[in-house]
């Protein structure tokens, strides 16, 4: 499965909208001068349809009791939720032009007292789904019926905290949260096979009392259908979606490619690429 999965991410051709998003991260790259490409590129689907097809949001009231949260908590992959922000309105397209530079909003690793939008600041790996799941506690004792959507990274299930939140989750049956595993297999700079290889992950969570599914997590239309999906379940259980992506996605020198993961400059042929890709 997972090499099917695997295959079918690598192989997909981005819509005309996955690319437009990519080309706000290059804005963000190339502005700022450094960044998380290859976590970033990894996770535009994703978020990609979250936004476009289910979170309820009003960028002029970002702070609206009843809208839907997600929590970005593989925190260094921000430059795609920048990305997504421009495009709904939370921050200007001009904002991208220096971000992770001093002077600007959008740092490193996303700040909620700093972006519109942000749910929470995250950064220091494991911390932002145990948050999610006290906002899905939270939501089922004041009788709210807005969703906590979570965002994690396969490096940062290595984290204790990780699975404790999973723990408390199923115990309180928290039905209101969704998970969404970005699965492209790298962490840092190596293969997360080879630094802590999370296999059978499927069973895992299934272990821990979730409700999961695996899927192409760059294929829009099977993101959509599963997400429908997990709203309709009747099962009282929280979810997990398990998404096979390809990191750096979009760009054939950085997919797969460890090196990619964060870079500190850019070279003018490595901006030229970055661009030629998108065209």
């Amino acid at each position: 499965m997972n090499k099917l999965l695997n295959k079918k991410a690598l192989e997909i051709k981005l819509d005309k909208r996955s690319k437009y998003l990519r080309q706000l991260i290059v804005q963000s790259l190339i502005g700022g001068g450094r960044g998380h490409m290859g976590s970033a590129m990894s996770l535009v689907e994703i978020l990609r349809v979250l936004y476009d097809e289910f979170i309820k949001f009003d960028p002029k009231k970002p702070k609206n009791e009843n809208r839907d949260r997600l929590i970005l908590s593989k925190g260094h992959g921000c430059l795609a939720l920048y990305a997504i922000l421009a495009d709904k309105k939370f921050i200007k397209s001009a904002d991208l032009d220096i971000a992770s530079k001093f002077e600007s909003i959008l740092g490193g690793h996303p700040e909620s007292l700093k972006v519109p939008g942000v749910e929470v600041s995250t950064g220091a790996l494991g911390h932002g789904f145990p948050v999610g799941v006290g906002m899905a506690v939270a939501a089922k004792l004041k009788k709210q019926n807005h969703n906590i959507y979570v965002v994690i990274g396969d490096g940062e299930s290595d984290e204790g905290s990780i699975w404790e939140a999973a723990l408390s989750a199923s115990k309180h049956e928290l039905n209101n949260l969704k998970v969404m595993i970005d699965y492209n297999k790298i962490q840092s700079y190596d293969f997360v096979d080879k630094v802590l290889n999370l296999e059978p992950l499927k069973k895992k969570w299934e272990s821990f009392g979730f409700e999961v599914s695996e899927i192409n997590g760059h294929d829009v239309k099977n993101l959509k259908a599963n997400l429908k999906k997990n709203l309709k379940s009747k099962s009282g259980k929280p979810s997990v979606t398990i998404c096979h992506t390809i990191k750096g996605k979009g760009f054939y020198f950085a997919e797969n490619n460890p090196h990619w993961h964060h870079k500190n400059s850019f070279s003018d042929e490595e901006i030229e690429e970055l661009n030629n890709c998108l065209k």
